[in-house]
């Protein structure tokens, strides 16, 4: 006589079977502590690419962030001003830049934007250096290397996101700043490839940026969150809710996608003293949920 699976030991089982068939999702969930009004919130250091890295962090400190996106080439510090800070570095380097982090309670979630190879061994630099800070998200406008970098993606389990700069007039083989292209490009390939949602580009691209994270829901892997005074020609940034950009509509969609982040602030105006500007954007983000 067959014997039946006791009860438990079957709910264990279709638990497992169940997990199996998930799609697999780069790293773990993005921490509670590191999230203020259900956001990972912090700065993309180009925003103080007036300074050096070691003072892009104390910034971020200073304006309330608690994470931070490097980009390519920023001088070290100012005791190092010739060393450059990239995917090439020492391991040295990298242990003092893993240092000054920790200093100031700050946890690097992306890197970019920075162009990623058709070459594996030059792509892989990339994806070493990433990991090696515990790095979440790639930014990059390297649409041409993705049969590469999937293959990273993979073996990594690091997220590529792909940015949009504004729309080119005289330029109609620039396509980034276009959603529904992004689209094609990433809506068949590892769900960690996606698109890194440059909210002020699409307002200078003149669209709304709520509609275009519509139309990318669901492959959202990082932002850089702005708000601009004005639309084209001259849209400057301003702080988070002053200008035309609806950034609490912004937010309203990410968190009805599930999208926690990164965001990154990305001010780039006033960029010799916009650290006050700053600390507005993100006190906006941490105090979000009593918006609603």
């Amino acid at each position: 006589m067959r014997r039946k699976m006791p009860i438990r030991a079957c709910m264990k089982l279709l638990l497992t079977l169940a997990a199996l068939a998930l799609p697999v999702f780069a790293a773990d969930p993005i921490p509670e502590n590191l999230k203020q009004g259900g956001f990972a919130i912090g700065c993309q250091a180009w925003t103080f690419n007036k300074f050096t890295v070691f003072e892009a962090i104390e910034k971020t400190e200073q304006a309330g962030g608690k994470v931070i996106e490097f980009f390519p080439g920023q001088r070290l510090s100012k005791e190092e001003p010739n060393v450059k800070f990239d995917h090439n570095v020492s391991k040295e380097v990298l242990e003092k830049v893993q240092a000054k982090l920790k200093q100031h309670n700050i946890t690097p979630m992306a890197y970019g934007v920075v162009p990623l190879s058709k070459n594996e061994e030059s792509c892989r630099k990339v994806f070493e250096f990433s990991k090696a800070l515990g790095i979440r998200v790639i930014n990059t406008e390297s649409v041409d290397a993705i049969d590469t970098f999937e293959k990273l993606v993979k073996e990594f389990d690091i997220k590529v996101g792909f940015h949009d700069h504004p729309k080119q007039p005289n330029n109609p083989n620039y396509k980034m700043w276009d959603p529904e292209y992004i689209l094609s490009v990433v809506k068949d390939r590892d769900v960690r490839i996606g698109s890194c949602a440059d909210t002020g580009h699409w307002v200078r691209s003149g669209l709304k940026p709520v509609d275009c994270i519509k139309i990318l829901k669901g492959h959202i892997v990082s932002s850089h969150l702005k708000d601009l005074h004005a639309p084209l020609p001259s849209g400057h940034d301003v702080p988070y809710g002053t200008g035309v950009s609806d950034v609490k509509g912004i937010l309203d969609e990410y968190k009805a996608q599930g999208f926690a982040g990164p965001i990154s602030v990305e001010y780039e105006y006033k960029q010799d003293n916009n650290l006050d500007d700053v600390k507005l954007c993100i006190d906006y983000v941490r105090n979000y949920d009593a918006k609603k």
